[in-house]
């Protein structure tokens, strides 16, 4: 399940980038570069900060595969794409809580302390996006008021491990921190929730 939640987080991260590229009115190729990057950026930088060379997406090329249509698929329904804006979303959130279990998970196996698996877990999950946003010359969701993106992966990754600790077991464990990490997200857009903002008084 985990396998197949992680091909759609692909999916729709790569067609997040393709409607995002077109708004900024890139050309084909500048739209697939920025779809592929949206996808798997995240993953590559965690499998190289650990050293798991080649890369995730060069071992697989169905992940390239994926990517090339749901590229194709995004620019043929462009036009259509923004009334499923709302499905897109909620399929955007299942897979912020399965990357961010996919990069704990590949930290656990290079034997990483619980620290650096949940930053590896929160990489995986939203560095994809941080790169798309700074290519498209926008402020990074990733650090807007109101998104709290990594928050989200840094409480789903310590409750992973807190429940680790008791002893539950790893696909119970999975799936009720995936489905935290979800219900958060969808919380968060619903209730405006957001870290507090600092100001210098003047």
């Amino acid at each position: 399940m985990i396998e197949v939640l992680d091909f759609i987080g692909v999916f729709v991260f790569a067609i997040s980038g393709v409607l995002t590229a077109i708004n900024k009115k890139l050309d084909l190729f500048g739209v697939f570069i920025i779809a592929f990057v949206t996808a798997l950026g995240g993953g590559t930088l965690r499998d190289t900060l650990i050293g798991r060379t080649p890369v995730g997406w060069m071992q697989d090329v169905n992940y390239v595969y994926l990517i090339l249509i749901a590229y194709i698929v995004a620019i043929l329904f462009r036009n259509y794409l923004n009334k499923l804006r709302i499905s897109l979303f909620l399929f955007d959130t299942i897979g912020l809580g399965v990357f961010t279990l996919i990069g704990i998970e590949k930290g656990l196996a290079f034997g990483l302390h619980p620290i650096i698996c949940i930053a590896l877990g929160t990489i995986t999950a939203t560095f994809g996006g941080l790169i798309r946003d700074i290519l498209c010359n926008e402020i990074p969701l990733l650090l807007q008021k109101g998104t709290i993106y990594a928050t989200i992966c840094i409480i789903g990754g310590l409750v992973f491990f807190i429940l680790r600790k008791v002893g539950l077991e790893d696909s119970v464990n999975e799936l009720i921190t995936s489905i935290l990490i979800i219900v958060v997200r969808l919380g968060a857009v619903r209730y405006n929730w957001s870290l507090p903002v600092l100001q210098i008084k003047p």
